[in-house]
């Protein structure tokens, strides 16, 4: 295949995932003290749903091989389908999404207060930090995004396998209680962690980076605000 292959697609992804943690950051931000981090960042999770579908479905056929392109996805699905057809399995796909953004912003939030907590009550009080380093903002991203995967990691399944039904002969799957269902039924439980190694690895880094800006941008921004 050749390592062309590991970045193919990589422009139209980052795209995506650019306008999605936007909205995500924004929204959790503008609510986390008005609504308190946990409804904040399901606010946040459900508006970046608005992009965050249509990606997984475009995606999802692209690495089925039902689409040889990104083009030739959106103006068949659009022709075929409709607008709905970019929200093809969004009750999966949000049932997924949501809890995963929620539980990793909270706990991301919960470990950096406790950790600044633990520090300022320490022995060097004089020294209290007002916020995490870098290579601590990774490491609490990290941990938060592994808890996410464990507890999401079905969801994905179950939505992968709904958003890839098109290129499938079986029988579709009427509904994600469905699916759940048969997979139950044929595959056994094991099959909802099916991929678990591979969407954790790259979630871990992708939100360990991810917060490690994020802390960084932040802190740019209060230093050039006192100034």
């Amino acid at each position: 295949v050749g390592m062309s292959a590991l970045v193919w697609g990589s422009f139209t992804t980052s795209s995506f995932a650019l306008i999605m943690g936007a909205l995500q950051f924004s929204i959790f931000g503008a609510c986390k003290e008005r609504c308190g981090p946990l409804l904040a960042s399901a606010l946040g999770a459900a508006g970046s749903c608005v992009v965050s579908v249509p990606q997984e479905v475009i995606k999802q056929r692209l690495v089925t091989g039902i689409y040889p392109s990104f083009r030739t996805a959106v103006s068949s699905i659009a022709r075929n389908e409709g607008i709905f057809g970019f929200y093809s399995a969004w009750k999966p796909t949000m049932a997924r999404n949501v809890p995963f953004v929620v539980i990793t912003f909270t706990a991301q939030d919960w470990i950096k207060s406790y950790l600044l907590s633990k520090q300022s009550n320490g022995p060097t009080k004089s020294l209290q930090k007002k916020d995490l380093t870098l290579l601590e903002n990774s490491l609490v991203g990290m941990v938060a995004a592994m808890a996410a995967c464990v507890l999401t990691n079905p969801m994905d399944v179950i939505k992968t396998q709904m958003i890839t039904q098109a290129a499938s002969v079986q029988q579709p799957y009427t509904s994600a209680l469905d699916c759940f269902v048969t997979i139950l039924k044929t595959d056994g439980p094991k099959t909802f962690y099916a991929g678990f190694k591979q969407r954790s690895t790259y979630m871990c880094l992708l939100w360990g980076i991810t917060f490690t800006l994020n802390g960084r941008f932040t802190q740019l921004l209060k230093k050039s605000q006192e100034e």
